[in-house]
């Protein structure tokens, strides 16, 4: 648990940075702020499906409002992933979710699976939005978690 803690801790501050980034660069390319706002939803989707809620309501790739709408959606789910997570065990790691996908298909997934897909997701396109501000002459922002821990 300790550790899941520790990688969210560097979730919350990478999706910052990345925003601050984006801000930084002034870029106007949709498609890049469709994908940062693609991220911010996804944790969303993850997250109603561990509170045991519907997530079929979000549409995961649709055009972003702008950055600050995209910077409050972070900020909403990591005050709810935090109070999601202070009341989970240890032992509830290992808890099945039933959910359905966006799609309407139906799974069962563990709470600590769960979580290291957020975890993993959002790096992974972080990377790619980095990839595409360093594309545009911007200064992409340093999210490894290797920078993160020496702080």
């Amino acid at each position: 648990m300790k550790t899941i803690l520790r990688m969210m801790d560097h979730l919350y501050w990478a999706d910052g940075r990345i925003l601050d980034a984006l801000e930084a660069s002034h870029t106007k390319d949709a498609e890049l702020l469709k994908l940062v706002r693609h991220v911010a939803v996804a944790e969303q989707v993850w997250l109603s499906r561990l509170q045991g809620k519907d997530s079929t309501q979000y549409a995961l790739w649709e055009e972003a409002e702008g950055l600050t709408a995209i910077r409050q959606l972070f900020e909403a789910n990591a005050e709810q992933y935090h109070s999601y997570l202070e009341e989970l065990g240890e032992s509830a790691l290992d808890q099945m979710i039933s959910y359905s996908s966006q799609n309407g298909r139906s799974f069962q997934t563990s709470i600590r699976d769960i979580l290291l897909q957020v975890l993993l997701h959002g790096q992974y396109h972080r990377g790619q939005i980095n990839r595409a501000l360093r594309m545009e002459g911007a200064e992409p922002a340093p999210v490894d978690y290797i920078t993160f821990s020496r702080l």
